[in-house]
């Protein structure tokens, strides 16, 4: 801890000194899972790319003290040693602990314990002007509960406590065929109802075809018959093509046993089917043997160095969309005329107090009405272990649910019709009361981010912990207008030669 603290006070010298020249700065991790073009200016930020190790294991509380850039793989490994996991493992093993808490990250646990930044019991933080601090339920808590997805825009984080539970040798993965939305959602509902499985998500692979996964935690398989499945070798199946494989209407459930980390990781090659865009987009044969040959290129480290230095995210549809499950079959239904990208990630999210909401987004069928949660989200109302870091003050007596939808695809190549389609998608999502991640590019104007997200609460929290020199969400997640060159050559020498390195982030 010592080395740590004395990095800690290096970094609060340099907050402190950018505070004195009212001069704004961003942090630099060494990589980026944003789907936005960054870069970074070496005069203009703090390197926190060495606070990547987790520093202790407590196997009698079951938690871990972990720095903010610590990989989720790193941070699976370093508990596993101990026999334990974080409730909450996001599925990209390039995501920071410190991403996914300022970030907003759900995982398919997130049904049962919610957002990421849940499990965190405290966390350690340097404010706008050098102070060393602690944020948690009790000390400073509209920081604690504020600070998450606004990425980065209030403070500065470099310790946190994690939450840990058992872990176990497999998840037992029952793959659910659905014929419709409606029968997707009301699976995952029923599922969530029951409470008897971890993980709970789900892949629309049409409109009229899909699976709702359901994972249980466990040693062994619950039958002799079960057989084990992987995904993180070279010649593994990519999971959504084995999950498509086994997704046959009439057919009975398909059951597997699965390696806990091959699970947590599954969408990493390939990116959830994100990768099979490339091989379309350099004219390669996407088959098996293909994609063992390129397997090195195919996980999502290098997949977000390539998308960034090639530019491409200005022709690609990427985001994630929170709604009401009352609004998830309209939106798909839209998804499916206007967007026609398939396939479409499910993720139920559990919501137990409107301050797990980030930025205070308003939710409901009429989101000017009211910044509060509906009844009839979801009709799971059991509780979990995460309740007990809940803040009292919450109106509601039970969690509500959002369902998470993924889209993620080829748009139109031309800008205009690329960035109008972006906006029709986020006013869709508006009308229908969701919200968005804001990891991706924001279309909104000012006014019309603001109509959705918290201005005076936020601007608030800013003005308290001085804040106002640093630069604000919106600035921080809008779409640049001006468009950078687009070059796939670029994205493959990235990703071949410098994917892991970070150095494509920087300005030239």
């Amino acid at each position: 801890m010592d080395e740590h603290n004395t990095a800690v006070k290096a970094v609060a010298s340099q907050v402190e000194a950018f505070y004195t020249r009212k001069e704004p700065f961003r942090i630099f991790h060494g990589s980026t899972n944003s789907t936005r073009i960054v870069q970074f200016d070496r005069n203009k930020m703090l390197d926190m790319s060495n606070f990547n190790h987790v520093l202790h294991v407590d196997t009698d509380r079951k938690v871990a003290l972990v720095q903010p850039n610590v990989p989720m793989d790193t941070l699976a490994d370093e508990t596993l040693k101990y026999g334990l996991i974080p409730p909450v493992v996001m599925e990209f093993p390039g995501i920071t602990t410190g991403g996914g808490f300022s970030g907003v990250a759900g995982e398919s646990s997130s049904w049962k314990w919610g957002f990421f930044d849940r499990i965190v019991n405290w966390c350690d933080v340097i404010l706008p002007t050098g102070e060393i601090t602690r944020a948690s339920p009790t000390e400073h808590p509209d920081l604690f509960y504020g600070a998450p997805g606004t990425y980065g825009t209030l403070c500065v984080t470099t310790l946190f406590e994690l939450q840990l539970i058992p872990a176990k040798k497999y998840v037992e993965l029952e793959y659910v065929t659905v014929d419709s939305v409606s029968a997707a959602t009301s699976a995952i509902q029923r599922a969530m109802a029951e409470d008897t499985h971890e993980y709970i998500d789900g892949i629309m692979f049409s409109l009229n075809r899909g699976t709702i996964m359901l994972g249980k935690l466990t040693d062994a398989p619950s039958s002799p018959s079960i057989k084990t499945q992987r995904f993180s070798r070279a010649w593994d199946n990519w999971f959504y093509l084995h999950a498509d494989s086994v997704t046959k209407i009439g057919k009975k459930n398909h059951v597997e046993a699965v390696p806990l980390t091959d699970y947590l990781f599954r969408y990493d090659r390939g990116a959830f089917w994100t990768g099979r865009y490339a091989f379309k987009r350099f004219y390669t044969p996407f088959d098996r043997f293909s994609r063992f040959l390129l397997d090195r290129l195919m996980h999502t480290r290098r997949m977000y160095a390539a998308l960034n230095a090639s530019g491409f995210t200005q022709q690609y549809i990427i985001q994630d969309l929170a709604l009401p499950f009352d609004s998830g079959e309209e939106f798909i239904v839209w998804v499916d005329k206007e967007v026609k990208n398939y396939p479409l990630w499910l993720c139920p999210l559990r919501l137990e107090s409107e301050s797990a909401i980030p930025l205070h987004a308003k939710i409901g069928k009429n989101p000017k009405q009211t910044g509060r949660l509906e009844e009839a989200n979801g009709t799971a109302a059991s509780q979990s272990p995460a309740d007990s870091g809940a803040e009292s003050s919450s109106a509601h007596s039970g969690p509500q649910y959002l369902l998470n939808i993924g889209v993620w695809g080829p748009g139109p190549r031309k800008a205009e019709p690329f960035v109008a389609l972006n906006r029709a998608l986020e006013a869709e999502v508006k009308r229908l009361g969701g919200f968005k991640w804001l990891y991706a590019n924001a279309y909104y104007t000012e006014d019309e981010f603001w109509q959705i997200y918290d201005k005076e609460w936020y601007e608030g929290l800013r003005k308290k912990y001085k804040a106002e020199t640093l630069p604000s969400v919106y600035d921080k997640v809008k779409a640049k207008e001006e468009r950078v060159p687009i070059s796939g050559l670029r994205g493959i020498k990235t990703a071949m030669f410098g994917g892991t390195s970070g150095k494509h982030l920087f300005k030239k």
